[in-house]
């Protein structure tokens, strides 16, 4: 059923589940929609830290070179059925392909159900599309590129046009500054802050607006403090990239993050 909100239409999840049949069709192609977003991303993730072309070149095996057959490309699935490893050379082919795959369907099933069929599922896909690139590639090679960042920033233009009770502009003016400005002095101070982080914060900022992006702070920050010691504990490596804890806690940040601060500030409220 179709909800009227403004001028905008939307599908609401309530609604979704009115037939159980429908409603498993709908989330099990949205779950496929999602993983063949993530076979996409998997080649971002590979390939623009090279700086390949990302459609001039076929998908091929990184160990020896062939050409993998579309049969072979399907998301999930394909990985599975030739037990992760190249048809030709045999050479394992890493799970991470399949993680990402299943990552990303997992994702756009929590964002329909968060933001219904509507403008906002849409824009928040490129959003969460693009976090996965972001903290996969840091996660690799300890760098961000700046083209995916200011994505995220120019992302902030259609979700203020066509998402209906997004943040305001001052909100967003207000979330470009409120967390990348502290972690830019972090970073010029003690060094323990990249400035690919400090970007990150700032257009995420314009994105989600200053009461989102001070949420998603807090929970990127727990989490990457108790990834940390879980990773020294077990690996002995203490340096770790920051952007993958991030980018988890700007996931929740458009999931849940006006809500949350909203509720952390009913709390300091006295009686």
């Amino acid at each position: 059923m179709l909800l009227s909100q403004g001028q905008y239409y939307i599908l609401r999840p309530d609604y979704l589940f009115d037939s159980p049949v429908i409603s498993v069709i709908i989330i099990i192609m949205t779950f496929i929609f999602g993983a063949c977003i993530g076979s996409f991303l998997n080649v971002c993730i590979i390939r623009i830290p090279l700086g390949e072309s990302l459609v001039k070149k076929s998908s091929h095996c990184m160990t020896c070179g062939e050409p993998i057959k579309w049969y072979d490309l399907i998301p999930i699935l394909s990985w599975v059925i030739l037990g992760g490893k190249c048809r030709g050379c045999k050479e394992k082919i890493s799970g991470r392909y399949a993680l990402v795959e299943s990552l990303t369907g997992i994702i756009a099933v929590t964002a329909l159900l968060r933001f219904g069929i509507s403008a906002g599922f849409f824009i928040n896909m490129i959003y969460f599309s693009l976090l996965v690139v972001i903290g996969f590639t840091d996660w690799d090679t300890q760098e961000m590129m700046i083209v995916e960042l200011l994505a995220v920033g120019i992302l902030a233009i259609p979700a203020f046009l066509f998402i209906p009770n997004s943040a305001t502009l001052i909100e967003r003016l207000i979330g470009i500054a409120v967390i990348s400005v502290p972690f830019l002095i972090i970073a010029l101070i003690t060094k323990g802050i990249g400035m690919g982080d400090v970007i990150l914060m700032a257009c995420a900022g314009a994105f989600l607006g200053y009461k989102a992006v001070i949420a998603s702070a807090f929970i990127g920050i727990i989490t990457a403090a108790i990834a940390g010691i879980i990773i020294k504990f077990t690996t002995k490596i203490s340096k770790m990239a920051f952007g993958p804890w991030l980018c988890v806690g700007l996931y929740f940040g458009a999931m849940f993050g006006t809500e949350m601060f909203n509720w952390y500030l009913m709390l300091l409220k006295p009686n």
